[in-house]
């Protein structure tokens, strides 16, 4: 259409041109015309010609207006294929906000939305064919897309891609997306059921003000029952919800099930996205290098995003030479970056530019001062090049936003691939299988032995590397566990075996505990877990009989290279903590974690106007400054120390740590209030806005606590509505605390910036009244079975504590 309508404005001009050398013409002869010029044939037979060729361009402008009609009347028609490319760019353009080294060009993104025309299937019905074009557009936007993005990115950008599309096509409800992402919660509310945290309630008394929604409170009161076996089963998200609730749109659903499963909610989200967009979506299937390959070109490198443990340049390698592009054959060119190796590199893409070679850049993050360099010379040799001319490039990515180094310029032009370690138990058990062959299990003479414990050490491996995943639940400290402490432990299973006419279990156990694997830990608890696991793992038991590594997942029997992998994928369980001698309930700190970073992230990257629009219409600026008003109304006055102090005649160690505490709370309730109060004015536009103040308004925006505020804060994971909800609670116990100094029936150990100096006073205490040596104090701690309601006056000795918490428990 575009074509057709760009010759008809060339003819239209051709037109209006011809008309006017004709007049031109015309004039100038009747102005040099004497006497009658009736008489002049020339003349006449030049109005003749002007004449009729006026009036064959009337007819022709006649024609090319109708014509005009009908091409905008087809474009009309595709008009929602370009809205849904535009929709998919900015999409793109917003993903920097995640990891700066998501950067994608307008110029790429035409190349992928034109081969996506060409790709979509023909169709004589316009409907039908538009229908084909947005769905060949959107996923081929969504494969160029995710082969360059982190596995933790890629549900954020599908689900980004899905709530958008349905946005723009009015398939959802603004306000319900809104309470989806930021989650708002009554702080003041206090849950009547046992299956929901106080936090979770106050969600579903927000959720329960809506028309929709509208005695959800009740229902979930009245019907307890049925509502705590909904939310206590193990997938809620496949479950249906009690009575009417289950006819309620999906996206009200996601609504109910943040409020009452959030370490559920990536999942539901996955379920979502799959209903809405489809299978493909979801599926997380990775793109073959071969295809990548074909979209490259002189003018688009490919740009490899380093992980930890992978290797993506045996996929160059292995196409290069299926092309004839080899080191020997002295047309691929492998540079590693480095001191002094800037020349070599910048050497090497002359020539490949010249003569069609390939060059292969190796980690050139560690030379920042040369990528400015390197991004000119890409750019240089993009055009005017040999076809063949390719440039792979490979680069760790930048540990913060500040510390991103990355040109632009790379990013945008180049196809980015990520390459990452395998994750879960599957992917993990056959990555540590890789490491070996069948020559390997043939190589020991005790071949029943040495195969058995083989596969132990790798489901060993396997279940120290990925339980890091569980965070502080699975080891207390990181530790760098490699490919290279399976591979040696495996060298020295086969010499003991060799040695020794019996398996020396404990030998062994020790070796791979306590010094192969032992090396990298520096944790006790985390040791004697590692040596828990081997004596679970290898034992005589899968010897002589059956020995499970997991519930459901015995020792494999004696078999092939071949065979162990078919045993993995036909006998292993699906995915669970079981799998790693887990509870279920340990991955719900993981899992509500994982969750919330989607749904912060998910925000953030919502447009502005559309962000604004959520509660009521309401604008950004309104938004702000009607928290604002709400925190500076709410905010105590500071505690006046001088008065305090007044009032106390023997500086106890309690006393201390309360005055402490007093003070550290007025340096954070001053910061508050003065930059709220700077905040106010620059809304009213009464003072110039400032950095810090955008930060500020920003941060209060998205319901996060600003970076000034937690630097004078103590620890806390609230957003901004519970963060400063659960401020005043602080305030308030210190006030009753600072009342008469008396110490409390209960302290709140949580609720103090500092907890460890409370902890110390009751030994400080405690020394002095029994004339103790204060270095050779400990504590003891006792649980009760009592509340902190229950408990009128404090202890004669010590302190009742509360607001400690269990993780891995629900």
């Amino acid at each position: 259409c575009f074509c057709i309508q760009a010759k008809l404005t060339v003819q239209q001009n051709d037109f209006k041109i011809t008309l006017k050398r004709l007049e031109d013409s015309l004039l100038s002869r009747l102005s040099a015309a004497s006497g009658n010029f009736l008489g002049d044939t020339a003349l006449v037979e030049n109005l003749e010609t002007t004449k009729k060729t006026a009036a064959e361009i009337e007819i022709k402008v006649a024609e090319a207006k109708i014509t005009e009609v009908k091409i905008n009347e087809a474009r009309e028609g595709y008009r929602v294929v370009a809205l849904r490319a535009a929709l998919l760019y900015f999409i793109l353009n917003d993903l920097n906000i995640i990891n700066p080294i998501y950067q994608f060009s307008l110029k790429a993104f035409n190349v992928v939305f034109s081969k996506a025309i060409e790709r979509s299937e023909a169709s004589d019905d316009l409907k039908i064919r538009v229908q084909n074009l947005i769905q060949t557009t959107t996923y081929s936007v969504f494969q160029y897309t995710t082969r360059g993005l982190f596995e933790c990115d890629k549900l954020t950008f599908t689900a980004q891609v899905a709530l958008q599309i349905l946005l723009a096509n009015k398939e959802i409800n603004l306000t319900e997306m809104d309470f989806l992402l930021r989650f708002p919660v009554k702080m003041d509310s206090s849950s009547p059921v046992d299956f929901l945290s106080n936090y979770s309630w106050g969600g579903i008394k927000v959720l329960s003000e809506f028309e929709d929604f509208r005695n959800l409170d009740r229902d979930i009161e009245g019907s307890a029952k049925r509502w705590k076996k909904f939310a206590e089963s193990e997938c809620p998200e496949k479950e249906k919800f009690p009575q009417e609730w289950k006819n309620k749109t999906t996206l009200q659903k996601l609504c109910m099930m943040r409020a009452l499963r959030p370490d559920r909610m990536t999942y539901a989200v996955q379920n979502f996205v799959e209903e809405k967009l489809g299978t493909q979506y979801v599926e997380n299937r990775s793109v073959e290098f071969s295809k990548s390959y074909e979209e490259s070109g002189p003018e688009t490198p490919i740009f490899f995003v380093l992980s930890p443990g992978v290797n993506p340049l045996k996929d160059v390698e292995a196409i290069g030479t299926k092309l004839g592009f080899t080191i020997d054959n002295k047309n691929f060119h492998n540079v590693s970056l480095g001191q002094g190796q800037e020349i070599v590199a910048e050497q090497a893409l002359d020539l490949a530019a010249k003569e069609g070679h390939w060059v292969v850049l190796q980690n050139v993050h560690l030379v920042a001062k040369w990528l400015s360099t390197l991004e000119k010379k890409i750019e240089k040799y993009s055009i005017g090049s040999h076809d063949s001319y390719r440039v792979y490039i490979s680069a760790e990515p930048a540990a913060t936003r500040e510390s991103h180094i990355i040109p632009q310029g790379i990013l945008e032009s180049s196809i980015k691939i990520t390459n990452e370690p395998p994750t879960g138990m599957q992917a993990n058990l056959h990555k540590a299988l890789d490491n070996f062959n069948q020559e390997t299990l043939e190589m020991c003479s005790r071949e029943t032995e040495f195969k058995s414990l083989l596969q132990s050490l790798c489901y060993f491996h396997a279940v120290l590397s990925e339980r890091k995943k569980f965070g502080p639940q699975g080891w207390n400290r990181p530790y760098p566990f490699n490919v290279g402490d399976l591979t040696i432990s495996v060298n020295v299973l086969f010499n003991y075996l060799e040695a020794n006419s019996k398996v020396p279990w404990n030998d062994l156990r020790y070796l791979f505990c306590e010094i192969m694997y032992g090396g990298h830990i520096t944790d006790d608890w985390d040791r004697k877990l590692c040596r828990t696991y081997l004596e679970v793992y290898m034992h005589p038991d899968q010897l002589e009989g059956e020995l499970l590594l997991a519930p459901g997942y015995p020792v494999p029997p004696n078999m092939d290279y071949k065979g162990y992998h078919e045993y993995i994928d036909e006998v292993l369980p699906p995915e669970s903590p079981y799998l790693y001698g887990l509870h279920p309930n340990a991955e719900i700190g993981v899992l509500t974690t994982t969750s919330e970073n989607l749904f912060r992230t998910l925000l953030e990257m919502q447009p502005k106007d559309a962000a604004g629009a959520g509660a009521g219409g309401i604008t950004r600026e309104e938004k702000v400054k009607a928290l604002l008003d709400e925190i500076l109304e709410k905010l105590p006055e500071e505690f006046n120390i001088i008065e305090l102090l007044s009032k106390v005649e023997d500086r106890t160690p309690y006393i201390v740590v309360a005055f402490q505490e007093c003070e550290r709370m007025n340096i954070l309730t001053k910061e508050l209030r003065q930059s709220l109060k700077q905040l106010d004015l620059g809304l009213k536009g009464e003072l110039t806005i400032t950095p810090d103040m955008e930060e500020l308004e920003s941060a209060m925006f998205f319901d996060s606590v600003p970076e000034s505020w937690t630097k004078r804060a103590y620890p806390s994971m609230y957003g901004l509505t519970a963060w400063f909800a659960d401020l005043l609670i602080r305030i308030k116990e210190l006030e009753a605390w600072t009342t008469d100094f008396q110490l409390p029936n209960v302290v709140w150990l949580g609720g103090l910036f500092n907890p460890q100096s409370f902890l110390t006073a009751i030994m400080q205490s405690m020394a002095r009244k029994n004339e103790w040596p204060l270095d050779k104090m400990c504590l003891q701690c006792d649980a009760t079975k009592k509340n902190k309601e229950d408990f009128n006056s404090p202890p004669r000795e010590g302190s009742y504590i509360h607001g400690l918490f269990m993780e891995g428990a629900r």
